[in-house]
């Protein structure tokens, strides 16, 4: 496998809520660790996919998770028919070949496993390769950029200090009620009046978060919706499968959702 194969060959369509392009652009000008905060749903890795295009490097993207070690980023010697061999990982790919490597929702990986790229993230840019013995010297075009939402910090899921502070950032929110409009009509290929409909229910169920909801709709979800609406299905009942269901179980949450639905349907 090649780096090319990293390569994003059309553009990932994003629209800008606020400077966060000029902000992506001068990190990595300065090849600064980027850290990407907000809510599930809200746009993070299309924005990473966006700016890898715009800039023309090759993306690496890692969905973290708890069962995730250091080997599974750096990599591991595998047994092979001509004998054992070394394979790097996601990570040392990206830093020996000049990749972005998107960890994406790091807090989800344990605190042990995401240790390994500190070296990574000051002036040394290096990634040691202990298993190998080996010294891996990040190329010049290398930058390491993570997500995760703070929403859901907790004591056992949280980045250290000592993380955090390695990192520029950015915060990412739902965008502007006529700007999410736009990326729904235009994602799910629906008409704009419907469009309006679906973000007018997001932003009732976001103000229920904290009573009774981790998290309101995204913007994932409608699109989730428009789409199943193009098949043919109604706005009530695409609302229900792509939001409702999915994000609460509670039955007096439902009903207050389909209320809301009912009210801008």
């Amino acid at each position: 496998m090649t780096i090319d194969q990293y390569r994003l060959e059309e553009e990932p369509t994003y629209h800008p809520s606020g400077d966060e392009v000029v902000f992506y652009e001068s990190a990595y000008a300065a090849r600064l660790p980027v850290m990407l905060k907000g809510p599930t749903g809200c746009g993070k890795t299309r924005f990473v996919e966006h700016m890898a295009w715009r800039l023309g490097k090759p993306l690496i993207t890692v969905s973290c998770h708890e069962d995730m070690t250091a080997s599974d980023l750096v990599g591991r010697f595998l047994l092979g028919p001509e004998g054992t061999h070394w394979q790097d990982g996601p990570l040392t790919m990206a830093v020996r070949h000049g990749a972005i490597c998107y960890l994406d929702e790091v807090v989800e990986a344990r605190q042990d496993t995401t240790v390994v790229i500190h070296s990574l993230t000051d002036d040394r840019r290096i990634l040691p390769l202990e298993k190998k013995g080996e010294l891996v010297h990040a190329h010049p075009d290398f930058q390491l950029v993570i997500s995760y939402n703070p929403g859901y910090q907790s004591v056992l899921k949280d980045l250290k200090e000592s993380t955090k502070q390695r990192f520029s950032a950015v915060d990412f929110t739902y965008p502007m009620a006529s700007v999410e409009a736009s990326i729904v009509a235009s994602e799910a290929d629906i008409a704009a009046d419907i469009a309006d409909k679906l973000v007018k229910i997001a932003e009732k169920s976001r103000h229920l978060r904290g009573q009774g909801l981790e998290e309101g709709a995204s913007t994932r979800m409608l699109i989730h919706a428009g789409r199943l609406i193009k098949t043919g299905m109604t706005l009530t009942d695409a609302c229900k499968h792509a939001i409702i269901v999915p994000i609460t179980d509670d039955p007096d949450m439902r009903g207050a959702l389909d209320a809301v639905v009912d009210a801008c349907a």
